[in-house]
């Protein structure tokens, strides 16, 4: 058995990983590298047998900008093995390989893993920890109908398509915990576009997942605006609105905050004891940004 790794352009071996992806996860990324959103910061590492991968472990450098200091994270992902290969400890084993090689390099290496799998991770240094989920207050969430509205920009030109590309490599902050290298995740998440919205009187584009309780994920100018005068320009009926981003501090007046253990989906798990900031800040790491 072979263990490989940053084989990402290499296509043999990502067709192998996208293979175990499609048949662990049910997502498929041959896009999201084939058109150029892929840009190094996922590296995958993984054991080859018999012509294929069958098990795997994936390194994500993560560089925020934290309450205004610059943290580089470790963010795991993608573990999985094979069907036929499980049991066997080889996700533990690509797991010690990967704490060895950037557990001292780093501030810190976290994970959102299934419920199912919290004692694998305990086993293998990590401990839980909450975030907190912001909510708009209900009185700044009223649509203002004279105002010119975010509109999608799928029917609109090649124009803002290639702003919105170059919005999402350089914009102003809208939160106290924000991705800086966050444009390979981000295109992986909206590089359809069916969530991208666009305000040309604020020059601004959002990512708005519409929901039950819709969510605001992503804030783009190249000038600050201010939040209230976002979401006023937002056409929904609904006026609760869940942020998938930590509000900065002049906007959190205009928000309620709520611990976050992962709910039903998952738990945060971490190393390093600077990742304890993430609890002790009420901090919450951006929806786009999980890997």
């Amino acid at each position: 058995m072979e263990l490989i790794s940053d084989y990402m352009r290499d296509d043999a071996y990502r067709h192998m990983l996208n293979e175990l992806t499609q048949k662990t996860f049910g997502f498929d990324f041959e896009g999201w590298v084939t058109n150029g959103y892929f840009e190094g910061d996922y590296i995958p590492f993984s054991y080859l047998e018999g012509g294929k991968i069958v098990s795997n472990v994936s390194v994500n450098r993560m560089c925020f900008r934290q309450n205004g200091a610059v943290k580089n994270y470790i963010q795991i992902g993608t573990v999985m093995t094979d069907l036929d290969y499980r049991k066997q400890g080889l996700a533990a084993g690509l797991m010690k390989h990967v704490i060895k090689e950037y557990d001292k390099d780093y501030d810190g290496i976290y994970l959102f893993g299934n419920l199912s799998a919290v004692g694998f991770y305990r086993k293998m240094g990590f401990e839980t920890i909450n975030q907190y989920r912001y909510f708009l207050k209900e009185e700044f969430g009223i649509f203002d109908k004279n105002a010119e509205p975010f509109r999608s920009i799928q029917d609109m030109d090649d124009d803002i398509m290639k702003k919105y590309l170059d919005y999402v490599r350089i914009s102003e902050p809208h939160s106290s915990f924000e991705q800086i290298n966050k444009y390979g995740l981000q295109m992986f998440y909206t590089s359809g576009l069916d969530n991208v919205l666009y305000c040309a009187d604020l020059d601004c584009f959002i990512v708005l997942e519409e929901g039950e309780i819709p969510v605001l994920q992503s804030i783009l100018c190249r000038k600050k605006v201010a939040l209230k005068d976002v979401v006023k320009r937002i056409d929904i009926e609904k006026t609760r609105l869940m942020l998938g981003f930590t509000p900065i501090e002049e906007d959190e007046d205009k928000c309620v905050s709520e611990v976050y253990e992962g709910g039903d989906d998952y738990r945060l798990f971490y190393r390093g004891k600077k990742l304890e900031s993430i609890e002790q800040d009420k901090l919450y790491f951006p929806d786009l940004s999980h890997a």
